[in-house]
């Protein structure tokens, strides 16, 4: 099981759709026997037999500013989310994403249990959120329960002209110190979830992620 945190208003319910998006389109590309580029992801032309059958995924190793320039239409609408929302992402594997409002940190150690890794989502446009994302942050590295959990930092709405870069982001919430003294593996991407720059790297995350805990 992934955990998708954060505070309310960073983007993650956007995120889960627009990575059903893309994945919908290497569907729909895979089954007519092509090759879909999206930025750096492209599937394989291979014939897909059987109802399992998934398009295989090629991601360049280092991410660019260009993944997710594809076409990915306006943005679905989305609304807070009280409570948790479930999320299957099939590539290759099917990955289980539970999204938890950011109105519910205080209960989120509940959810802790079943949680291998963790994907934490911060609004760089946002600096007077800085404070309590790095509460939060610092609050699930130190739960004994995700003390072997992977974890991806996404810094997020980097198409907004006021974001932070994530230089900014890594000195403000003093980064470096806190992947030092963390038990976890930590990861960090800039995306924007509106726009799709970044997100084929989230999906070769979760592939590599739940692969390495099967």
């Amino acid at each position: 099981m992934f955990l998708l945190l954060g505070p309310s208003g960073v983007g993650k319910t956007l995120l889960v759709k627009r990575l059903q998006t893309i994945l919908s389109r290497v569907w729909e590309w895979g089954v007519r026997g092509r090759g879909l580029r999206f930025g750096g992801w492209r599937t394989k032309s291979r014939v897909l037999r059987g109802p399992t059958a998934v398009p295989v995924l090629d991601c360049p190793a280092q991410l660019s500013s260009q993944d997710g320039k594809g076409d990915l239409g306006e943005p679905p609408p989305t609304w807070p989310t009280v409570g948790t929302n479930l999320t299957d992402i099939v590539a290759q594997r099917k990955v289980t994403i539970r999204e938890l409002g950011g109105c519910m940190g205080p209960i989120w150690s509940s959810y802790f249990g079943d949680c291998h890794a963790l994907l934490f989502m911060v609004d760089t446009s946002n600096p007077t959120q800085l404070s309590v994302s790095c509460a939060q942050l610092l609050g699930l590295l130190s739960a004994e329960q995700l003390a072997g959990a992977s974890v991806l930092i996404l810094f997020n709405k980097i198409d907004l002209p006021c974001y932070m870069s994530t230089e900014e982001m890594k000195s403000l919430l003093r980064l470096p110190d806190i992947i030092a003294c963390a038990t976890q593996n930590i990861s960090t991407v800039e995306i924007s979830a509106r726009k799709g720059t970044g997100l084929p790297g989230v999906l070769r995350w979760l592939q590599d992620t739940h692969r390495s805990h099967v």
